[in-house]
């Protein structure tokens, strides 16, 4: 036990570190989710103000702040098809480490990684107005830790086979990009066509966005306005998921290591 913790630990201190000599990749990373809050939620907020029966702006905030949170750690996975072409990850699948314990070092990496990016996004929502409370602060630190370990399980089931980082920088926005729409990151979902509430259920993106929205809104009027279904649900969902995503996943991606 105590060598696959040194190897999780060893593993995911690598893909931080690669982040922190990388001032520019942090930069980047940051101006998408900002601009949509600033630009997006701001006009909407403007030109609907209370029309919608919710606050838009923080609708907006509490959507990309998990939106954030889950694809920069999804993302952040391609990391491993990296590893794969500079034959790195061969050498650790070498190693006498489980193949489980070597992916999820992977995920804790790339959940690190995408957490101060997460509180990025809060701290801006603070400076443009948005009453966050130190109680909500708390209470949203460990939705972020799941929401990050969720979107690095689903990282890893969708980028194990992909053959290399640029198939799957192409393939990745076409799976990513619909559920901004159907997983209410803009707004909250209340009422779709049958047919995109049907995509909306089995998008996982809704689920850690409603988790942050229901714990972010717990006690609040605007509650059942915003909040699709119970945070123990949503974290049920994100619990079963992280753990059909990362044991698919993981068989998928020895699967090709040992095709190769």
């Amino acid at each position: 036990m105590r060598s696959e913790l040194n190897a999780i630990l060893a593993i995911s201190y690598r893909d931080l570190l690669k982040l922190l000599r990388d001032p520019a990749r942090i930069v980047s990373t940051l101006i998408f989710p900002i601009l949509i809050v600033a630009v997006l939620g701001g006009s909407m907020q403007a030109s609907l103000g209370r029309n919608v029966g919710f606050d838009f702006l923080t609708a907006t905030l509490t959507g990309m702040f998990a939106q954030t949170l889950f694809q920069s750690a999804a993302l952040g996975v391609i990391s491993l098809i990296e590893d794969r072409e500079s034959d790195f990850s061969q050498e650790m699948f070498v190693s006498p480490v489980s193949r489980y314990s070597i992916i999820f070092g992977k995920v804790l990496g790339e959940t690190l990684v995408a957490l101060p990016q997460g509180l990025a996004v809060l701290a801006f929502g603070f400076l443009i107005g948005i009453p966050i409370s130190l109680f909500q602060l708390l209470a949203l630190l460990p939705v972020a830790l799941a929401v990050c370990l969720f979107g690095g399980a689903f990282g890893v089931l969708i980028l194990a086979n992909l053959p290399n980082p640029r198939a799957a920088n192409q393939i990745f926005p076409f799976i990513m990009l619909p559920q901004f729409l159907i997983a209410g990151v803009f707004a909250p979902v209340q009422s779709l066509p049958f047919y995109l509430e049907v995509l909306s259920r089995i998008s996982p993106l809704r689920y850690a966005v409603d988790l942050t929205r229901g714990v972010f809104y717990a006690g609040h009027p605007d509650y059942p306005k915003v909040v699709l279904e119970s945070p123990l649900f949503n974290l049920a969902v994100l619990a079963i998921g992280f753990g059909v995503f990362l044991i698919i996943g993981t068989l998928l991606f020895v699967r090709g290591e040992r095709n190769r």
